[in-house]
């Protein structure tokens, strides 16, 4: 989240990379009243929800509602997370101005308490927690996920430190980091993905981490013959 001369970040050119580190509501605002943000869906997630019968979604750390307002154009019911005010006006506005609309929450992420498998779809995109904040945030993520629901998560790859995401290599991510990072889930996905953000430079480089939680399996017949 994130002017010539400074590392950028894929989801907004004008924005330092080091502002993708954690911050209060204070510097949000101000970061989302001043600078342009991107109103594209992100494309791994269109991809991957596409095939999808809509239902209930999350999108946590939405800002200004990219990928949440993408959703709610497609029949979903989504509920947009975040810790900005500003964001999430933006967000309501672009998706009145597109027909549509959406729940939101003012909270920050790391006390967020979603309801237990409250959503067929949750979405993190471009969260990078503090390694000591990550297992209890990941924990709550999959938490929220419903029965035969999906849980999508993209972040920055450590390959782009010091040209997108935040400054701190401990913060991005790699395959290894989320692996293992959502035990009661199954991952049907797990990849680096790279893509063009304009210009002549290199790709950018991502995580993808596409899992779901498995239905819940009917009871055995019980009964007793006689």
């Amino acid at each position: 989240m994130t002017a010539p001369s400074v590392p950028t970040s894929p989801h907004d050119p004008n924005v330092p990379a080091a502002a993708a580190t954690t911050a209060g509501p204070t510097m949000w605002d101000r970061r989302y009243a001043e600078h342009p943000w991107p109103t594209e869906p992100d494309p791994m997630l269109v991809e991957l929800v596409s095939p999808l019968v809509p239902g209930t979604a999350v999108d946590l750390g939405c800002g200004p509602g990219r990928n949440a307002v993408w959703l709610a154009g497609r029949g979903w019911q989504v509920t947009g997370v975040d810790t900005s005010s500003v964001g999430l006006g933006q967000a309501r506005q672009r998706a009145a101005e597109a027909g549509t609309s959406i729940e939101t929450v003012l909270a920050d992420l790391t006390e967020y308490e979603a309801p237990a498998g409250g959503f067929d779809l949750v979405v993190l995109a471009n969260i990078h927690p503090a390694p000591h904040e990550r297992e209890a945030l990941f924990a709550r993520v999959a938490a929220a996920v419903a029965p035969g629901g999906h849980l999508y998560v993209v972040g920055h790859h450590v390959d782009d430190l010091g040209r997108a995401g935040p400054p701190d290599p401990e913060r991005l991510y790699t395959e290894a980091v989320l692996a293992d990072a959502f035990p009661t889930l199954t991952v049907e996905r797990l990849e680096r993905s790279d893509r063009r953000a304009g210009g002549p430079e290199a790709p950018l480089r991502d995580v993808v981490l596409w899992a779901v939680r498995p239905e819940v399996a009917d009871a055995p017949d019980t009964a007793v013959a006689r």
